[in-house]
Formats: structure tokens, C-alpha cells, sequence
């Protein structure tokens, strides 16, 4: 059985573990790396493995990963965040077809393209059949709303979804 856990506290087979207080960490050390925190992630399934995905606007190096993994390895083990047997660390960039999940992701990505799933379905117009599924341009962000033009292949026009039916986003390259 494989769990993800993004946030609050996680049981493993002892010791809590509070991600928050690794992301915490995490965001120390990629200040002074001139990067942000993206996301946090605590697998548990065959092996334990602890995800830190670090951004900058110019893009991620493999030197940035190397530097927040050695420096964050370091607190982990001093601060004893990552209770009970050994984790695997990975620290990479969140990627091109990253994962959106705040509602400053959706006002920082503007204008492109993304797949969103839905909780329950939406009406996209009158007597349109139900989505539960949604593919477009993001149009912003407010008042705990999502706005997107829909792509061809979902719908047409721009609608607008309550940010909490949102169960899971991710944006699509575009070349």
C-alpha cells in the first residue's frame, strides 16, 4: 500500500513525523539558495521516501538539488524530523507539467494551458453534459474561484470552478 501525505502529521510505524516542520526546513534552506519550496511529499510503501520540490524563475539545476539536499540531509538528521527507519531524500525541480495545488499557483500560471480534475462534476453551459474532468487556459484566480477558457476538447468558452471541488491540477506543456 503507497501513501502520499502533503501536509499536517504522518504515523509510521513510531515517532511522528510533522511535514510541516520539514517543509519548514526545507524553506530555510532553499532561501538561502535563492529558491522556494514547491511541494512536499512523504511516500510510504516499499521503501520511505521524503520528495522536496524546490523552483526559481530561471529553472532548477542539478547544482541547486545537490545544495539543498546536502544542507537539508544535515537539519533532518540534527532536528530529528524524520523519525524511525531509513527514508530516501530527493530534491528536483516540480517539472514542466508540475503539479498546481494553491490558489497563488493558479494566479501565478495565468495564461496556461492545464488539466484539472474535479470532485463532482460541473455543468460547462446550458445542457452540456456533467465534467468531472476539464482541460484549458487558466484565466486567474479570485474569490475562491478558478477561472478557465476550456480547450476544445473538454468544451468552449470560460467557466468558473469553485477552488475546493478541485481534487487534483497539473499544467501542460506547450511547445
Amino acid at each position: 500500500m503507497e501513501r502520499f501525505l502533503r501536509q499536517g502529521i504522518v504515523f509510521s510505524n513510531g515517532p511522528k513525523m510533522e511535514l510541516e516542520r520539514i517543509r519548514e526546513a526545507a524553506e530555510r534552506v532553499a532561501r538561502t539558495e535563492g529558491l522556494e519550496v514547491w511541494d512536499v511529499e512523504w511516500k510510504i510503501g516499499k521503501d520511505r521516501i521524503l520528495r522536496v520540490y524546490i523552483d526559481k524563475p530561471a529553472g532548477v539545476s542539478h547544482a541547486d538539488c545537490q545544495a539543498v539536499s546536502e544542507q537539508l540531509s544535515v537539519i533532518l538528521d540534527i532536528e530529528e524530523l524524520v523519525p524511525g527507519q531509513r527514508y530516501t531524500l530527493e530534491v528536483s525541480s516540480p517539472g514542466m507539467d508540475r503539479k498546481i495545488f494553491t490558489p497563488e499557483h493558479y494566479e501565478r500560471f495565468t495564461g496556461r494551458m492545464a488539466k484539472i480534475w474535479l470532485h463532482q462534476p460541473v455543468e460547462p453551459g446550458e445542457g452540456a453534459k456533467p465534467l468531472s474532468y476539464v482541460e484549458g487556459r487558466l484565466m486567474g484566480y479570485a474569490e475562491g474561484r478558478v477561472r478557465i477558457e476550456l480547450a476544445k476538447t473538454t468544451g468552449k468558452g470560460i467557466i468558473e470552478l469553485q477552488f475546493e471541488n478541485i481534487r487534483k491540477a497539473n499544467l501542460i506543456v506547450e511547445f
